[in-house]
């Protein structure tokens, strides 16, 4: 059984019946900022299966937020009846497309080798590779390593005005900062309408997508094939995504989402959702599910109505954390929410989850055991002194592990640690700190 198939958050509709066609529905969707001939483009995906291409540069060893809304927008292409190619990019990795801020650091050509490997395996969960429109995995390094300096300048180099390249938008940018940019950078539009030519030629390759920050690398290509071989070729660019109050979207605590668990874990994933302000919980829906128009605009009426219930979050968080991290850590994240608060089992968590629900708290190394309840309160922190952790205990409201303390000489052992090192300590309903015991 594939990835795709055990996952049913990544099934989706091929054909919602409110939209005429599946332009109409990335359109409503809120994916297409900008687009070559839009009348035409929606004409060719409406009539016909043709195949369509999006890159990822293994700049790190995982993608992210960002990258997320090109996975599901190729997911949607797919669903749609076309042809995907899901192209990770050895060569361009080695050199990295410019940004408007600095130069890139160049990586080992091995550390982007391991990154192409990663980055494919994650790309490759949101496709399906079965089928009359299976997705095929591609590697621009397979077409640019045996290519020698001149052979690129006679070949491609030709085609590209240098009056045309620095008036693209990051290029131009960067022109006029103090930092300027290399050869190596302004020679990124280049090699990706380079990648855009070869699949055009090796797979009938006739659409790229990609963020609109990427527009002038993304027309480098329609511009090549079109003087190679006097054909027409297309591009969209989804828009770059803000939150409501004009923050960047995709970073928690001033650091990316990434979709690698180890990088970023399932729990503090979910949470990241969770907390997605109300204004922006439908146009969220809409880009990163496979909801119906007709169950998003439910959801979105209903946080409206309701928005101290946080069903749009609650829908919201399960369905991407369970697109990304798959239905089971989903669930288990769910339950460690639950277990923090007493109304689920800390023992049934593995040690992953309960570390990932918990870091955000504050934790204290202690040493040895057969620590009383007094000193364990005081030990957490959530005490300030013996005598207020007792009076916490004789009011009821002291808890190890969800379990209430009303002795004051009652002992914690090694048989109450959980998974041998941690104890939850919690006063009251909602003080929570954390006791690892050496």
């Amino acid at each position: 059984m594939s990835e795709i198939e055990q996952n049913p958050a990544l099934s989706g509709q091929s054909n919602d019946p409110s939209f005429e066609n599946v332009w109409q529905e990335l359109k409503w969707r809120g994916l297409v900022h900008v687009s070559t001939d839009e009348a035409e483009l929606e004409k060719v995906l409406s009539e016909q299966s043709i195949t369509y291409y999006c890159g990822f540069d293994p700049t790190a060893p995982s993608l992210h937020l960002g990258n997320l809304v090109q996975l599901l927008n190729m997911r949607r292409l797919q669903l749609a009846g076309h042809k995907p190619l899901g192209l990770v990019g050895g060569s361009t990795g080695l050199i990295g497309d410019p940004r408007q801020t600095a130069e890139r650091i160049l990586n080992t050509k091995e550390t982007v080798a391991e990154w192409v490997g990663k980055l494919q395996a994650q790309v490759s969960r949101f496709l399906s590779f079965e089928g009359e429109n299976a997705a095929r995995m591609v590697n621009n390094l397979d077409w640019t390593a045996n290519l020698s300096a001149i052979d690129f300048l006679r070949e491609v180099g030709k085609y590209f005005r240098v009056g045309t390249m620095i008036k693209k938008e990051t290029v131009a940018a960067r022109l006029n900062s103090d930092e300027g940019i290399s050869y190596t950078e302004f020679s990124y539009q280049v090699l990706q309408g380079y990648d855009y030519l070869q699949l055009h030629k090796l797979y009938g390759c006739t659409l790229q997508t990609g963020g609109s920050d990427q527009w002038g690398n993304l027309t480098s290509g329609t511009d090549l094939i079109r003087k190679v071989e006097g054909k027409s070729a297309y591009a969209y660019g989804t828009p770059l995504i803000t939150n409501s109050d004009g923050t960047k979207f995709g970073k928690s605590e001033g650091n990316a989402i990434w979709l690698d668990a180890e990088m970023c874990s399932p729990y503090t994933f979910y949470q990241f959702w969770l907390n997605t302000a109300d204004a922006d919980v439908a146009a969220r829906l809409k880009i990163f599910t496979f909801l119906s128009r007709e169950e998003i605009e439910k959801l979105e009426q209903e946080t409206a109505d309701r928005p101290f219930a946080r069903k749009g979050q609650k829908e919201l968080a399960y369905l991407v954390t369970s697109l990304v991290h798959g239905v089971d850590a989903t669930e288990k994240v769910i339950a460690a929410s639950a277990a923090l608060f007493g109304q689920g089992e800390l023992s049934d968590l593995d040690e992953a989850t309960l570390r990932a629900a918990t870091e955000e708290l504050h934790s204290t190394k202690v040493d040895g055991l057969d620590l009383d309840i007094v000193s364990v309160l005081v030990a957490s922190g959530l005490s300030k002194s013996k005598s207020e952790a007792r009076r916490t205990v004789g009011e009821g409201g002291a808890y190890i592990n969800n379990v209430k303390y009303s002795d004051l000489d009652a002992v914690v052992s090694r048989d109450d640690l959980l998974h041998g090192r941690y104890l939850l300590v919690r006063r009251g309903k909602k003080n929570l700190a954390v006791v690892e015991v050496a």
